[in-house]
């Protein structure tokens, strides 16, 4: 068995190699070549920690593992540590022998940051020039950086919560020569393009906020209860997500499909998109929805990739397992 240590991600894998990966795997996803497994998530009373695994199988790359995690909300004051905490294992499909572990941190922070950039490719107007962020956690920061390589964005704006962590997005718009503008939720009408990635069980973003031809990334909803934009929107919105048992369940759709407003059979998998089996976007005036719940294959799509990429540069440390 292989160990690739959190430590040597940042030197394996990269946002292109993400993206790759992530988006090869929704097309599987869609075509019936792989298919996640039941997610398990729960508060374990501890920490007030969420903690879970999500696994698949990629028929089409052999790839077979799970992603053993959560969220633990108390780590970055307590500990100095981020919130966000996994491990990824990957087994053999032929023998179901253990074939490796995988630090699972970065390497989550860049799968989700690759489904939003995704679905940006694949969704968004090809002339979206104002980029809109409802968040500026750790998370966000990997999202803008993916999302800024998508199309030729002009202007960043963002809202959070705590508004003394905005400098967070400001920085990486500063980095790509992009100003940067904090503005109330109201001012998201300005934005051809909002990413909300955020931990909430409320409604944050409001349909009557978002502009006619915007397309919406939805990233932080991933547990029953968690909810971060007005039901209505979904209502207003071609929507689309990873896994539609899991946007219905667990992602940001569960609310609306809970209150009748839309049916399960109104959320189309991103998948169908990119294999040229859905039509995807057909007006500029169109809301376009994207519901990344976060699906096991996406962590063993991105690990396989790092897996092999440390054996190649002698990197990873192979044990007697």
């Amino acid at each position: 068995m292989y160990i690739v240590p959190e430590r040597e991600i940042a030197g394996l894998m990269t946002r292109e190699a993400a993206f790759s990966a992530v988006e090869q795997v929704f097309a599987a996803m869609a075509s019936g070549d792989a298919y996640n497994f039941p997610v398990i998530r729960e508060a374990i009373g501890h920490e007030d920690a969420l903690y879970g695994f999500k696994g698949g199988f990629d028929q089409a790359g052999l790839t077979l593992g799970l992603k053993a995690g959560g969220y633990w909300p108390n780590n970055l004051e307590k500990r100095g540590i981020i919130n966000h905490q996994s491990t990824v294992f990957l087994f053999d499909p032929d023998t179901g022998k253990a074939k490796a572990m995988v630090g699972g941190n970065l390497l989550t922070a860049l799968r989700t940051a690759a489904a939003s950039s995704v679905s940006i490719k694949h969704l968004a107007r090809e002339d979206a020039k104002v980029i809109g962020m409802i968040g500026a956690g750790h998370q966000a920061t990997f999202q803008l950086r993916a999302a800024l390589e998508q199309r030729s964005f002009e202007k960043v704006i963002g809202w959070n919560l705590h508004p003394e962590m905005l400098p967070n997005l400001a920085k990486v718009a500063a980095e790509a020569g992009l100003p940067f503008e904090a503005v109330e939720l109201d001012g998201m009408t300005e934005a051809d393009m909002i990413i909300s990635i955020t931990s909430s069980f409320d409604a944050i973003l409001g349909a009557g906020q978002v502009s006619p031809g915007t397309h919406v990334a939805c990233m932080g909803t991933d547990t029953k209860g968690k909810q971060e934009v007005d039901p209505q929107l979904l209502v207003k919105a071609d929507v689309f997500t990873d896994e539609v048992a899991q946007s219905i369940t667990i992602g940001e759709a569960q609310h609306a499909v809970g209150q009748g407003l839309i049916q399960e059979s109104d959320v189309a998998q991103i998948g169908a998109v990119i294999n040229g089996t859905h039509q995807g976007r057909t007006s500029d005036d169109q809301i376009t929805l994207f519901d990344g719940t976060g699906v096991g294959l996406q962590d063993l799509a991105v690990a396989a990739s790092v897996v092999d990429l440390a054996i190649e540069k002698g990197i990873a440390i192979e044990v007697d397992f």
